[in-house]
This record gives C-alpha cells, structure tokens and sequence, in this order.
C-alpha cells in the first residue's frame, strides 16, 4: 500500500520533534482513520465472506426390480386420481438405464439405491440363470446400496451371500454360472440392518455411507437397509433358518448415531415395507397414505430424512410431513418391474451440514423401441423416451438368447385369456389353474395320492395371455411359476384343513382386513364369512359332493412354500406322511398340455369358493 511522503517523508530536527508531533497528531489521527477505511474496503483486510451455497445431492431410487430385464408389458397411468387413464408404455432395463446414466448426468452429487426384491419371482431370462443376469444388471448401472427384500430370501440366505460375494457353489435347484463363469457377484453392497443371526450380528452389513464434495466441503450420506420384520413368514422356512429379522423402526435408529459417528450428515433409511396413497404420479400430498409402513415411519427418529420403500408395488411421493408434523422427512416407492425411477433432491446447508431443502418426482423408463404392452397403447410423447443403453442391451440379448429355446416351446392351448386378478371371494381363474395343476401333478398313488391342492395367491405371478391361435408357450408358463417350487403331497384331516383355512383370516398378517385367500382345486369347496367370528369363518366344507369330516385324513397337494407354513399357514407344516414331487412350473405345463389336447382349453371359471 502506497504513502504520501508529503506527510510522513519530512524530516524533522530533534529539538523540534515534540512539538511537530503535537502539531501533527489531528493529522494522522484522521490518516488512520482513512487507512483503516481503505484496508477494509479494497486492500485485502478482513471483510464479512458471503455464504457458501448448498450441497445439492441427488438419489436415485428403485424397489422390486424382480428380475424384469426385459420390457414387462406394464404402462404407467399418469393421470390425476379420478380423471381418465392416460398409460404411458414402461419398463426394460436397457432403457432403465438409460434414464438413469441420463439423470446421472444431470446431477453432479449422485447415489442410486434400491429398496429390496432386485431379484425373485423373476421371468424366465433371469430366473433361469439363477438371477445372475440381473445383479449383472444392476453392476452396469452402477447402484450403490440395496436393502434385502423378502425375495432375496427366495432362494435362501446361502444363495443371497453368493449373489452378493460370487462363486459358483450350487444352492438352489438352478444351475449357477450357466454363461458367467465363474459369476463375479455384486459390485453394489446390499444392507441388511434388522435380519441377524443367532449371535447377533448382522447376515449383511447393517449400513453404508457415500461422500459428497464441493469446494472443499466434505457431506456424507448415510443408509440404512432394512426388509420387513414379517419376512420369516413369506419364505420357505428352511430358507431363513438361524435368521431373526428384528423391529424396523428400532434397528434403523439405533444406527444413527454410529452413522453419525462415521460423518454420515444426512439418514436414509432403505426399507423393504410399503404403503399406497390416492396421490396422483407427482403428488406428494399423501392423500390416504395407509399400509403397514405407516406405524413404523412414526417411530422413526426425525433425525431421518428420506426414506425409500417397496413391497407394495405402488408408486408414491409423500412428504409425510403433512400427516406427522414432528418426522419431516419424504418418503417414496418407485412401483415395480422398473417402469419407474424416482429422483429425490436434497439441499444440505454446508455450515449445519444439515437438510433445508428435500424434494422428489417419478421419471417413467419409456424406450425407444418398446411398443407398449398391447398394440392400442403407443409411445407418450409427452414423456422422455430413451434410447437403449448398448452395454445392458447386449447382456440381456445374450441371456435371452440363451433361454430363447426352451421360452418359445410351446406348451398348450386357451380358450381365452387366464387372468390371476381375484374375485371378490379371492379366487382368480389362474389361481384355479395352477391349484388343478398342483393337484394333476399329485393325485397318482406313487405321486402322492392327492385329493385336493392349495396354492398361495402370492405364488401365482402372472397372467397367461394366448396368441391368436390360442397358443401358449413355457416361458409364459415360467412367468406365471417363476420360484421353482417343488411340490409336495401330505396328510392332513379335516378338522386341519378347516384349521388353515381360518388362517386366511387370523395368522400373521393374514386379516380380515387383508386375507390371503388360498387358491383351491376343482372338486373342493367352502363358504366362507368374514363377519363371523375368528375360528367360525369357513363352513361347508365339501370335497366331491361330500361333506368334509373333522377327523377323517385327506391327502393334500402344495407347493413346498406352503408345505413348509409359507404365508403364515403354519398348519400345513403339521402334515403326515409327506411325497416328494416335481418342479412347480413342470406340472402346470404337462397339465395345460394335456387339458389342449384335442383343443384350446376352456378356463375354470364357476367360483369354488361362496360367501363372501
């Protein structure tokens, strides 16, 4: 800084010195003034620094993939709730990932996450392969975390470490490692915070934490993986032996502080549980949010800020701050089969290093090259359509080209078209068909002597939709029974079946608000009463014409999901004298082809069940 040597360059003789200083001191003293002023405006002093901008953090969130890598013949409404349908054409995880290498692009923070069942009850193209193609799948587009679903038990927790680490030790009835060998397992980290084994520790890791920088500033997001606590009760038992999966809410919260302990800045919780609201696509409202999430967001700290659901197939965006003022965090699902991606923002304040602002929407997965599922429903326009992205494209055409051969074998003929959508008594014309199927399959003496069969709703995956002549192939077959169950006959009385019936009502989560109404085979019958009673609601049990006795034996065909109290029928695991069988989705294709052979065959549709 330049000085006036008019004023302090003079010399002064030494006599003098007290006296000129005196005469100059008005002087400098106004100087310092002005210096001060002039250091502080514009030569570099100290000065009030403006404040930084927030970090902007983009998720990427999907649930319940379920191995579609091909388009699912899905559209997504995206109308106003009660305005007219307006179906935008979805899915295939070319154009998945598409979207999502574009959004990525868009956003410079960015993580993507999924909220369990990536993998289980999968088409063919993915199940066949053990559901390797998928986690392959999901590698090229690069996700973060998952949480576990109750489908990533399907197969049983050794078979999910192996998804996870990889390796080819065989533990399920599908051959690992048919193309990928040996399989290199995921690159994403699946989180399992509430499912431990018998010492405690977590079967997976609990949480995990991704960091964001700018300027210097260093945010991390923490997440927190959680399925279900129901989950022992959807599997086949002998699949989550030496599990327990603990309370949701307690464990995600009783990881917070570690997290924060780690530098976790943000919580988001990555949760296997859903709910559905009466929200359009956009609306973030929660109108009528309800399902069995809801009493755990509510013992959630509000230290959480996100949370990102599944399980329910619904799409929704909710702040649920408008239903519980004290947990203002969002909370979202992005449907099912990846028709949808949401994308949630987050702006965290770098001096409290804290959330100030969260927003969300659903981007729809609408390709260049997908037709829609039926012919009368074309690409929207209005919406993005996205190119198929070349890397993923080519892994799925090659195992699909794989399993093309043994897909396109045709397997029988139908009058019409089988839908699995239940009437009001519960029973769906697809149900009726793999439940006749089941009971096909075991009614010989050496396989099993059955009478009748059950089959779980839950197990009965997909429509069966005939070409124009009718035709039917085995891959449509494999969509419908995709677990590879094996069946299974056992002996159970009367008095026993009456028993698991009333299960449909009063078992687990089987409520008469939300039952679970077993699937039953031609010949066998009941009238059913939800207004009874508990233990009062199944009456007229008749197999053939006659009554069902209370302590007459009766040979009973399942699947080995049931047979093993799958879906909270615990009675069936009381059975006797149990007869081993085949594959699930091998009866049902020896049954349609046997039922078409002299003609497409006519569908089951008197109702089996009466009341109501």
């Amino acid at each position: 800084m330049h000085i006036n040597p008019g004023v302090f360059g003079r010399r002064v003789p030494a006599g003098r010195f007290i006296a000129a200083a005196a005469r100059l001191r008005p002087w400098r003293t106004a100087l310092v003034a002005v210096l001060a002023a002039v250091a502080v405006s514009g030569c570099g002093g100290p000065r009030e620094r403006p404040r930084p901008d927030p970090i902007e953090i983009t998720l990427l969130g999907l649930n319940d993939f379920h191995g579609n890598l091909e388009p699912p013949r899905l559209a997504v409404n995206t109308a106003a709730p009660g305005g007219p349908a307006q179906a935008v054409p979805a899915g295939g995880a070319a154009y998945l990932a598409s979207l999502i290498a574009q959004r990525r692009a868009a956003n410079a923070h960015t993580a993507l996450v999924a909220a369990g069942d990536l993998v289980g009850a999968s088409p063919l193209v993915s199940s066949l392969f053990a559901d390797e193609p998928t986690i392959e799948t999901l590698n090229l587009m690069r996700l973060d975390f998952a949480a576990t679903g109750n489908h990533e038990y399907d197969q049983g927790w050794h078979e999910l470490l192996r998804l996870q680490t990889g390796g080819c030790e065989r533990f399920t009835a599908k051959m690992p490692c048919q193309l990928s060998q040996p399989f290199a397992g995921a690159r994403f980290q699946y989180l399992a915070a509430n499912t431990v084994r018998a010492d405690g520790r977590p079967l997976l890791p609990a949480t995990g934490i991704r960091f964001f920088e700018q300027d210097g500033v260093r945010i991390g997001v923490g997440f927190i993986g959680l399925t279900l606590k129901n989950t022992p009760h959807m599997v086949r038992p002998s699949g989550v032996r030496g599990l327990a999966f603990e309370d949701e809410a307690a464990s995600a919260n009783a990881l917070i502080a570690p997290l924060r302990a780690q530098g976790a800045d943000v919580i988001v919780v990555l949760i296997h549980e859903g709910g559905r609201t009466r929200s359009g696509l956009q609306d973030a409202s929660c109108a009528g949010l309800s399902g069995d999430i809801v009493p755990i967001l509510d013992r959630l700290s509000e230290q959480v800020d996100v949370v990102i659901s599944g399980h329910t197939h619904r799409a929704y965006l909710c702040d649920y701050a408008r239903v519980n003022p004290a947990k203002p965090f969002l909370l979202t699902s992005a449907g099912l089969y990846g028709t949808l991606l949401t994308e949630v923002h987050l702006s965290v304040d770098v001096a409290t290093r804290r959330v100030v602002r969260r927003s969300a929407r659903q981007h729809i997965a609408q390709g260049q090259a997908f037709a829609g599922p039926t012919a009368d429903v074309p690409l929207q326009r209005a919406w993005p359509v996205y190119p198929a992205d070349p890397e993923v494209a080519a892994l799925v055409a090659r195992y699909s080209a794989a399993a093309a051969p043994l897909a396109a074998a045709p397997a029988g003929r139908l009058a019409a078209p089988a839908t699995r959508q239940p009437r009001l008594n519960g029973e769906s014309v697809m149900g009726r068909i793999v439940a006749d199927a089941i009971l096909a399959a075991t009614h010989s003496p050496e396989a099993g002597g059955a009478q009748l069969a059950f089959v779980n709703p839950g197990g009965v995956r997909a429509d069966l939709v005939p070409a124009a002549d009718g035709g039917v192939t085995f891959g449509q077959l494999y969509s419908v029974q995709p677990f590879g169950n094996t069946l299974m006959a056992l002996t159970l009385s009367g008095e026993q079946i009456r028993q698991l019936l009333e299960q449909q009502f009063d078992s687990g989560t089987n409520t008469v608000a939300s039952p679970r109404i077993l699937q039953v085979s031609h010949g066998f019958g009941y009238t059913l009463d939800r207004a009874a009673p508990a233990g009062q609601r199944i009456r007229r049990m008749r197999l053939n014409g006659q009554a069902i006795e209370p302590q007459r034996d009766y040979r009973v065909g399942v699947q080995s999901y049931l047979g093993s109290g799958g879906d909270n029928f615990s009675v069936f695991t009381h059975g006797r004298d149990i007869t081993g069988g085949g594959l699930d989705v091998d009866a049902l294709a020896d049954y349609i082809r046997a039922q078409s052979a002299a003609g497409p065959m006519a569908l089951p549709l008197a109702a089996r069940i009466s009341g109501r």
